[in-house]
C-alpha cells in the first residue's frame, strides 16, 4: 500500500464526496480537506456568492489554485467540487498520484438530491434537462477516475467500507 498518497473523491454534486470523504478519513485517522469549504473560506463567500458576484471563470482559477495546492499534501482525505476533477490540471495530478474514487449514482437520484439546491448554482437555475446534461458530460470524465464506486444501494457507511477495502488492499 502505498500510503502517502492522497484518497480523492469526485463525483457530481449531491453524491456525498463531503460526507462520505468526513467518514473515510475518521475510519483511517488520516485529516480530511474539503475544497469547496476551502474555496469559501478563502473567498469569505458561499460558493453560490462567488458565482453570483465573480461568476465562473473566477470560481474555477480559484479551485484550481487551491485544489493543487491541497494536492501537493499527502496522506490527506480529499473532497473535490463537483466540476473540478473536468479541469485538465487537476485530473492528470490526481491521476498520476493519487488514489481517485468516483461517487457513481444513477442519474435520477442525482435529479432528486440537486434538484432546486440554492447552494449548487450550476443546478439552481437549470432545467432537468440541463443537469442531465452536465451529468452526461461529466460522466465521461469521472470514468477516468481509478475506481469507481456503484453507490446505488449502498449506505453511506457501507461505501466508506467499501472505500477503505480497495484503499488498504491497494
Amino acid at each position: 500500500m502505498n500510503s502517502n498518497k492522497n484518497i480523492v473523491f469526485l463525483g457530481m454534486m449531491g453524491s456525498g464526496k463531503s460526507s462520505i470523504g468526513n467518514l473515510v478519513s475518521k475510519k483511517l485517522n488520516i485529516p480530511f480537506i474539503d475544497i469547496d469549504y476551502l474555496i469559501e473560506k478563502h473567498a469569505g463567500m458561499s460558493i453560490a456568492e462567488i458565482f453570483r458576484n465573480n461568476g465562473e471563470d473566477y470560481f474555477r482559477n480559484l479551485e484550481e489554485k487551491i485544489t493543487l495546492k491541497s494536492l501537493k499534501n499527502s496522506k490527506n482525505v480529499i473532497s473535490l467540487g463537483g466540476g473540478g476533477f473536468i479541469n485538465d490540471k487537476i485530473r492528470k495530478d490526481i491521476l498520476s498520484s493519487h488514489f481517485s474514487f468516483w461517487l457513481d449514482w444513477d442519474e435520477s437520484i442525482l435529479l432528486r438530491r440537486i434538484k432546486d439546491s440554492k447552494k449548487r448554482p450550476l443546478a439552481f437555475k437549470s432545467t432537468e434537462q440541463e443537469i442531465k446534461a452536465i451529468i452526461k458530460k461529466r460522466t465521461k470524465i469521472y470514468s477516468e477516475a481509478q475506481f469507481k464506486i456503484n453507490c446505488n444501494k449502498l449506505t453511506e457507511i457501507e461505501i466508506a467500507e467499501k472505500i477503505i477495502k480497495i484503499y488498504e488492499l491497494s
